[in-house]
């Protein structure tokens, strides 16, 4: 679920810089970041065709049930709702991969 922007909320800060944000006063960006694990259909190699699939299937059971449901579903889709002031969202915006 993603956080609602009224007053009535805890206080919102920014992301990166910590200042606090004031909904309705127009000092800050909602970023919606959306991430999905590649969507491609894998490629099989002749050597992964070779392997004995109800070995390989046993263990990918078996690793999955380490991870809690929100760990598995993590590794393939997730959605991060970020809150920026406007001194740091046109830095971000240009860069969202730098610190």
């Amino acid at each position: 679920m993603e956080p609602a922007c009224d007053q009535t909320d805890s206080p919102l800060f920014c992301d990166r810089c910590l200042v606090r944000l004031h909904p309705g006063r127009g000092n800050f960006y909602v970023v919606r970041i959306e991430a999905v694990a590649d969507p491609t259909p894998p490629e099989f190699t002749a050597e992964d065709l070779r392997r004995d699939s109800r070995r390989e299937f046993e263990r990918l059971v078996a690793e999955l049930e380490t991870l809690s449901e929100r760990e598995a579903m993590d590794q393939v889709y997730r959605r991060v709702t970020i809150f920026l002031c406007t001194r740091c969202y046109p830095r971000w915006i240009e860069n969202p991969a730098s610190r």
